[in-house]
C-alpha cells in the first residue's frame, strides 16, 4: 500500500493530486522552485522540499533532485502530474530503481508512445490510420504542414508551415521550443488538416490485462495548438466514428501493454479517424471525463500502481461537462503572457461548478512557467445548459491584478458555431477577429464611470486635509472633473449640490467601494476596489481593471520614438541584428522566451537599428527598451 506520494510537479495539477491523496488517507509531499515558494500547492502539502533555482531545467526537470527529495521526505511513491517529467521513461526507470512506486505506465510504454514518431510506427503496424509525410520528397502540393515536437505537448514545438520557404526556419524554432520545454529537440512533420476535429479517448488499464475506454472528449477549440475549451462527451460524432475511436484507443493501449491512465488522441474528419498520439499521463482536461462518468482518475492511477485490478464497468456518460482554461494573457495584444500579483481570485461556488486552480489571491505569476492559472469546469444535464452555465460563471468570476482571457472565453462560448457544435481545430484562429469584435463597449464605459466615481469618493475621504469637502468639488462648477484611464476611457463628472453626477447615467449612490448607476430604467450595482495605480470594478458585465493615466509624466519615463519594447518579462535567446544595421519591415530583431514559449519581435517598418540594448541571455522586464529603429534612415 502506498502511504506517501511526492508530486513531481507544481501548481494546479499538484493540488489536484493532493486532493485525491487526502481522500485516500495518503500523506503528500511537494517539491518547489524558488519562484514557487509561496504558491498554494506548497502550503497544501504535508511536507515540502525546495529545489533551488527557477528554470525548469534546474528544478522540475531534475529527476535526480526529485528522487532525492522523495527519499528525504519519506515518500514511497511519485506521481508525475503532466508536463515536465511525466512522459520521461528514464525518470520512471530511476524512480523504480530507487525502490519507489511510479504512479504511471511502464517505462517501456512511455518509450513506445512518448516518441510520437515511434508511436505512429506502432499504430501503422497495428492497422490504425496515421498521418505522415516524407520530408525528403516534399512538394508544395502537400502543404500545409504541421511541425510537431516528438516528446512534447501543449503546443510547444508546434508550427504550421504554409510555404516551403518557411520550413527550415519553423523546424529550427520548433526544435528550440521543444528542447526548452521537454529537454528533447526532436521534431517531425505531418500533413495539416485544419478542418478536422481533435477528439481523444481516456484510457484506464490495469496490470492484469483489463483496458477501459472511459469515454471521449472534444478538444478542437485551440489557439496555436493549445487547447482552450474541452468537453465530454464529444458532441456530434457519428456512431461509426465514436466506435472506431474507442476500439482504436483500446488497441493502442494493448499494443504497448499499457498500465494506468492515458489518453489516445485522434483527428476526426467525418467518419474518418486518424491516430495523432498517445499521452502516457493524465491530461489537463481530465476533469470533464471525471464529471460525466463519476470517476476519480487520480484515485484509479494510485490503485493501479498498487496492483489493484479494474473492477466494475465504465458507466455511460451522464450529462455534459465543459472546461475552459483561464490564462494570464492579453488576447487583445496577441495573447502576450502576463505577469504580476493576483489581487483577487473569486469563482462562484455552486453545484455543478468545479475549479482546479494554481493560484489564490496574493499569488504571483512569473515568467518561468506556463501562463495557465486555473480551469473552470461546469457539469450540467445537457450541452446547451452547460454552455449557458459556464458563461454565467465566467461573467461572475473575478480575477484582478493582471489581464486574463476570461472575456475572450465568453466570446468563444457565445459563437453560434460553438453552440451548434460545428467544431474544427483551426476554428478559433479563423474566427477570432469576428468573434472578438463584439465587445460591449457601453458596459465597459459604465464600469469606467463607476471607477471614476469611486476614485473621487476615495480621494475626498482619504485626504489628510479638507476631507470634509465633498467629492469632485471645484471653485468653477461649470466645468466637470475628468478622469482618464489607459485604453482611451474618459469620464466626466461633477459635484451637484453635494452629490456626484455624470451626464451619461444617473448616479444612485457612490462610495469608495460601491457605485450604483441607473440607465434607461435599469439599475446596476458595481463593486469597486481603488488601489495605488489601479481601479478594479466588478459589475453585471464582468470584471474590468482600469489604470489611471498620470496627469504629470516624468520625462525619464518617456521612451524614444521607434523604440522596440519587451511585451512581457522574458529572456533574450537570440539577437538577429547589430547596431547600425539596415532592416526591413517584418525582419527579426530579437527572439524572446517567456513561459516556455518563444516570441519573435520584428522591425515595425523599414529603417536602421540606431541603438541595440539587448544581448543573448539578458532577462528583460516588461516595457524595457530592446532596440530603437529609426524609420527610413540610410545606414
Amino acid at each position: 500500500m502506498i502511504t506517501s506520494v511526492l508530486v513531481a510537479n507544481r501548481g494546479e495539477i499538484a493540488r489536484r493530486v493532493f486532493r485525491s491523496c487526502r481522500e485516500l488517507g495518503i500523506r503528500t509531499v511537494a517539491v518547489y522552485s524558488d519562484a514557487d515558494a509561496n504558491m498554494p500547492f506548497v502550503r497544501e502539502a504535508d511536507t515540502a522540499v525546495q529545489l533551488p533555482g527557477n528554470a525548469p531545467a534546474d528544478t522540475y526537470l531534475r529527476g535526480d533532485l526529485i528522487i532525492e527529495a522523495a527519499k528525504r521526505a519519506g515518500a514511497d511513491a511519485i506521481h508525475p502530474g503532466y508536463g515536465f517529467l511525466s512522459e520521461n521513461a528514464d525518470f520512471a526507470r530511476a524512480v523504480e530503481a530507487a525502490g519507489l512506486t511510479w504512479i504511471g505506465p511502464s517505462p517501456e510504454a512511455i518509450d513506445s508512445m512518448g516518441s510520437k514518431i515511434r508511436a505512429k510506427e506502432i499504430m501503422a503496424a497495428a492497422g490504425v490510420p496515421v498521418l505522415s509525410v516524407d520530408l525528403d520528397g516534399i512538394t508544395p502540393r502537400e502543404l500545409p504542414l504541421l511541425v510537431k515536437a516528438s516528446a512534447g505537448g501543449g503546443g510547444r514545438g508546434m508550427r504550421v508551415v504554409t510555404s516551403l520557404d518557411d520550413l527550415d526556419r519553423e523546424l529550427a524554432t520548433a526544435r528550440n521550443e521543444a528542447q526548452s520545454a521537454f529537454g528533447d529537440g526532436t521534431v517531425f512533420v505531418e500533413p495539416y488538416l485544419p478542418k478536422a476535429r481533435h477528439v481523444e479517448v481516456q484510457i484506464l488499464a490495469d496490470s492484469h490485462g483489463a483496458v477501459w475506454a472511459v469515454g471521449d472528449r472534444d478538444c478542437s477549440i485551440q489557439r496555436r495548438h493549445q487547447k482552450v475549451v474541452e468537453e465530454a462527451p464529444a458532441p456530434n460524432l457519428s456512431e461509426k466514428a465514436r466506435t472506431t475511436l474507442h476500439i482504436a484507443a483500446r488497441e493502442a493501449a494493448k499494443a504497448v501493454k499499457y498500465r494506468g491512465a492515458g489518453t489516445v488522441e485522434f483527428l476526426v474528419d467525418g467518419d474518418r479517424v486518424f491516430f495523432l498520439e498517445m499521452n502516457t499521463r493524465l491530461q489537463v482536461e481530465h476533469p470533464v471525463t471525471e464529471e460525466v462518468h463519476g470517476i476519480d482518475l487520480v484515485a484509479w492511477q494510485i490503485a493501479i500502481a498498487e496492483g489493484k485490478p479494474l473492477t466494475g464497468d465504465v458507466s455511460e456518460p451522464q450529462g455534459h461537462a465543459i472546461e475552459v482554461r483561464i490564462y494570464a494573457e492579453d488576447p487583445a495584444n496577441d495573447y502576450t503572457p502576463q505577469t504580476g500579483v493576483i489581487r483577487r481570485f473569486d469563482v462562484p461556488n455552486e453545484p455543478g461548478v468545479r475549479v482546479d486552480s494554481a493560484i489564490e489571491a496574493g499569488s504571483e505569476i512569473g515568467v518561468h512557467y506556463d501562463a495557465m492559472i486555473a480551469k473552470i469546469i461546469v457539469h450540467a444535464p445537457d450541452r446547451a445548459t452547460a454552455i449557458r452555465k459556464l458563461d454565467d460563471v465566467l461573467r461572475r468570476t473575478v480575477v484582478t491584478g493582471l489581464v486574463t482571457n476570461i472575456g475572450a472565453l465568453r466570446q468563444i462560448l457565445a459563437a453560434s458555431e460553438v453552440r451548434n457544435a460545428e467544431l474544427w481545430t483551426s476554428m478559433l484562429e479563423e474566427n477570432e477577429a469576428l468573434w472578438f469584435s463584439a465587445t460591449d463597449t457601453e458596459a465597459i464605459d459604465r464600469a469606467a464611470i463607476a471607477a471614476a466615481l469611486a476614485e473621487a469618493q476615495t480621494a475626498a475621504t482619504s485626504s489628510p486635509v479638507l476631507n470634509q469637502i465633498s467629492a469632485a468639488y471645484r471653485n468653477v462648477p461649470s466645468q466637470p472633473r475628468v478622469r482618464e484611464y489607459e485604453g482611451g476611457f474618459q469620464v466626466a463628472y461633477r459635484n451637484t449640490r453635494g452629490r456626484l453626477t455624470t451626464d451619461q447615467v444617473s448616479v444612485i449612490s457612490a462610495t469608495g467601494n460601491e457605485v450604483v448607476l441607473e440607465s434607461d430604467g435599469l439599475t446596476e450595482r458595481y463593486e469597486v476596489s481603488v488601489g495605488e495605480g489601479f481601479v478594479d470594478v466588478s459589475g453585471p458585465a464582468g470584471t474590468h481593471s482600469f489604470v489611471p493615466v498620470r496627469v504629470f509624466v516624468d520625462p525619464a519615463d518617456v521612451v524614444a520614438e521607434g523604440s522596440l519594447l519587451a511585451p512581457m518579462p522574458a529572456a533574450v535567446t537570440d539577437v538577429a541584428v547589430s547596431e547600425g544595421q539596415k532592416v526591413s519591415k517584418g525582419e527579426t530583431i530579437v527572439v524572446l522566451e517567456a513561459m516556455k514559449m518563444q516570441h519573435t519581435l520584428t522591425a515595425p517598418y523599414d529603417g536602421v537599428v540606431s541603438e541595440l540594448r539587448a544581448s543573448v541571455g539578458q532577462q528583460l522586464q516588461s516595457g524595457e527598451v530592446i532596440a530603437i529603429i529609426e524609420e527610413g534612415i540610410e545606414a
